[in-house]
């Protein structure tokens, strides 16, 4: 007979239809992939499938009589004519024709259609004809704080959850997973990272969606504006006035040689192309680099640094 699909659902063969929903939702609630980590997964994909398999089969009258009859494989193969009358069908020595076609059903279409709006615990249309939308928990989001050089450069994050979901029995219990997240050079504040029914679950409907939310780590020298970054230089009004040499560490751990040549205003600003923040949707390219200057004068001068002063820069006394 191949499969015996009774014994994956646990039931008896004479097993009414509010029976076999009853373990349909048990075993598929227990066994649905998202429940399980990466290391049992390919275990509960399996086991998911052929539990959905077993359902479709059983709950559907003329499969279910078909299957009874001849097994697992000859309900595949499709060859059948009449399943009204088997006692005639098997006077005349089996099944024939190719009128009945067995078509299996993706076992998420079967999951999502079992916990719908419009559908009662029993599984039936609810009045209305209204379409069936699958019910989902609310989405939870929860913020994710990267460094500036981690959105800089890139990162690969491993994020420790915990959620709500439903046990066999239907009751709230607490599960923990591990999660990464690629984080992309250039990403912004706000950026969202969805993990589609990663969220916490209710009874009876599907788990909600997590996001993680980008948030961005204040830094000590480099300010971002949009795709740009900023730096705000003290300087002194000596080398205001002759020039200085500023040496830099950017994001990456370049070093990075400035001259400033001109004469500094208060206010005064210095853009540097190409040394921003990647560009997310095209990572070769960058924003600018701007560095506003703040001359720092100073506090009290003596008479004769005030003469030299008038003497240099040709003031009258």
């Amino acid at each position: 007979m191949g499969v015996d699909y009774y014994n994956v659902l646990k039931v008896s063969r004479t097993a009414s239809d509010e029976e076999l929903r009853k373990a349909y939702k048990k075993l598929a609630m227990r066994w649905h992939p998202d429940k399980h980590p990466s290391s049992s997964k390919q275990v509960a994909e399996s086991k998911f499938k052929q539990i959905c398999e077993a359902y479709d089969v059983l709950s559907d009258p003329q499969k279910r009589q078909i299957y009874d009859l001849y097994g697992e494989e000859a309900l595949k193969s499709g060859q059948f004519t009449d399943v009204s009358s088997p006692s005639s069908a098997m006077r005349g020595g089996g099944w024939k024709g190719s009128s009945f076609r067995y078509n299996p059903r993706d076992a998420e279409d079967i999951f999502a259609e079992f916990f719908t709006d419009g559908v009662s615990e029993k599984g039936n249309a609810a009045n209305g004809g209204s379409d069936q939308t699958a019910r989902k928990a609310s989405a939870v989001e929860t913020q994710l704080v990267c460094t500036l050089e981690e959105l800089y450069k890139g990162s690969k994050r491993k994020m420790k959850i915990s959620r709500i979901v439903s046990d066999d029995s239907g009751k709230p219990m607490t599960v923990e997973e591990v999660l990464g997240i690629d984080v992309k050079p250039g990403w912004k504040k706000g950026t969202k990272i969805t993990f589609p029914e990663k969220g916490n679950q209710e009874p009876g409907i599907m788990p909600g969606d997590l996001i993680f939310v980008i948030d961005e780590k204040p830094h000590s020298v480099f300010k971002r504006d949009g795709n740009d970054l900023m730096i705000n230089q003290k300087i002194s009004l000596l080398d205001a006035l002759t020039g200085k040499t500023l040496n830099l560490t950017t994001l990456d751990g370049r070093n990075l040689t400035i001259d400033v040549s001109d004469i500094v205003k208060p206010g005064h600003e210095v853009v540097i192309p190409n040394e921003g923040m990647p560009i997310s949707k095209d990572p070769k390219k960058k924003g600018n680099l701007r560095i506003r200057f703040d001359v720092k004068f100073p506090s009290r001068l003596s008479t004769e640094q005030k003469s030299e002063l008038r003497r240099v820069l040709g003031g009258s006394s």
